[in-house]
């Protein structure tokens, strides 16, 4: 099984979550602006989206979509407990948190990194996030994690797309229990092994 992914990208999120599941897997770096991987590839032949991230199997098949490829790892070791079985209620809980992060968080910040996106538009954008940060932190009050005191897929997703903030110049510190959710998040060991593995951390 191979992951396509770039330096700290969303393809962090399932990057994180294959290590806490403890599977098997190989990485292969993408150049998310010449659309090449590591190797040479041409990355539009891998994934005609031209978005990474891609869980490829085996068998040559590939899976793309973050909160997609998520639920299939954590399905897979149903043992690492990082997402309810299908049926229980708590299940969709972590498939709410996983929408809202890609709807309302992960497609916001978009603009925010395009150089042609015009400021009045960006100001307008960072206004929609301190909304939506505003809510995760009242949120998060006397949480460990997004679903209390249970870690599960929604939780990398969270935290690769917040880490974003400061490569955009949004300010996350008046949200105290984002940030201190952060730093739980980042402290654990397989997020640890994630980041170190893309050159994010020393």
């Amino acid at each position: 099984m191979k992951l396509y992914f770039s330096p700290g990208a969303c393809s962090l999120s399932p990057h994180i979550v294959l290590r806490e599941a403890g599977m098997k897997f190989e990485l292969e770096q993408v150049n998310n602006q010449e659309k090449k991987t590591k190797s040479g590839t041409d990355y539009w032949s891998i994934n005609g989206k031209g978005q990474v991230p891609v869980l490829e199997f085996d068998g040559g098949e590939r899976l793309t979509e973050g909160p997609v490829i998520v639920q299939w790892i954590a399905d897979q070791n149903q043992a690492a407990d990082l997402i309810p079985p299908a049926g229980k209620p708590e299940r969709y809980r972590v498939l709410e948190w996983l929408n809202f992060t890609t709807s309302e968080l992960h497609k916001v910040f978009a603009p925010l990194f395009r150089p042609t996106t015009p400021d009045a538009f960006k100001d307008i954008t960072k206004e929609n996030l301190a909304k939506r940060f505003a809510w995760i932190d009242k949120h998060l009050e006397g949480k460990q994690y997004l679903m209390g005191d249970k870690f599960t897929v929604a939780d990398p997703y969270m935290f690769t797309v917040l880490r974003w903030s400061g490569r955009v110049k949004v300010d996350l510190s008046p949200y105290k229990n984002i940030a201190a959710y952060m730093e739980r998040v980042q402290a654990r060991p397989k997020v640890q092994e994630a980041m170190k593995a893309e050159g994010l951390i020393q």
